[in-house]
């Protein structure tokens, strides 16, 4: 991980703020994108350029206006003159019942999950090749096993799942594209999922039989970065054994 140039979008805070702090205490430096939570950004910053300084810079974009994609490529290349690795993290959440689905709901869901991925990876592919890097897509059990009311997300994430593959194939040999698809982590922050009982039934969906932890994610990123140099094109599932056992 010494010396690599990494840009991770969402990373200011929750699994992203976990990936950005276990890749940089193994020696990258992160470009770290946010949309509005410039507070948790800065603080993420600060705390991390505290421990070796410069070596985190911030980056601001709202990740649904295409015309902004490109734009945040070249930036993060011309902070540190390179880029090694994109993470495609960031992501919308929320339900869409069926009957309640709009036009907004889908272009916020798959901007967000799967147009944003699939920009920023074309306007990444230059430099990725150059430096023979990785891009890892932060995907989601519930693209294989759909989530009831969740019907646009989980068609997103279901599309990321096979941009991640179709990457892989249009991007090698220079480039490797995998995925990570976690499980219950991290509740949402909507109040959605606030009721213990819902919360203890999925839980007992695992086979571990308990949540995960956004280091979980993080450290399932390291390896595909640091140690998997002949893994491509595969999506690997972070999720106590729950998407086998649902």
């Amino acid at each position: 991980m010494q010396g690599k140039v990494i840009l991770i979008t969402g990373g200011a805070k929750r699994v992203g703020a976990a990936i950005c702090r276990r890749l940089h205490a193994q020696g990258a430096r992160l470009i770290v994108h946010y949309r509005s939570s410039l507070g948790e950004a800065k603080a993420l910053q600060n705390e991390l350029n505290q421990a070796r300084p410069d070596s985190v810079a911030l980056a601001q974009a709202d990740l649904l206006d295409k015309e902004l994609l490109s734009d945040l490529i070249e930036k993060s290349v011309k902070r540190f003159g390179q880029l090694d690795v994109l993470i495609n993290n960031a992501s919308s959440f929320f339900p869409t019942p069926l009957h309640q689905c709009t036009l907004e709901d889908w272009d916020d869901l798959m901007g967000s999950n799967l147009k944003a991925p699939l920009f920023l990876s074309q306007a990444a592919a230059p430099y990725l090749k150059e430096r023979h890097g990785c891009i890892i897509n932060i995907v989601d059990i519930h693209a294989e096993r759909p989530l009831r009311n969740y019907a646009i997300y989980n068609a997103a994430k279901g599309g990321l799942l096979s941009l991640t593959k179709s990457l892989a194939v249009e991007m090698a040999p220079e480039v490797r594209v995998n995925g990570v698809s976690p499980g219950p982590i991290l509740w949402p922050e909507d109040g959605e999922w606030s009721d213990e009982a819902a919360r203890q039934h999925i839980i007992a969906g695992t086979l571990l039989k308990r949540c995960g932890e956004p280091d979980d994610i993080a450290k399932t990123v390291q390896f595909l970065i640091a140690d998997a140099p002949y893994i491509t094109g595969q999506i690997i599932a972070v999720d106590g054994g729950r998407s086998i056992h649902l």
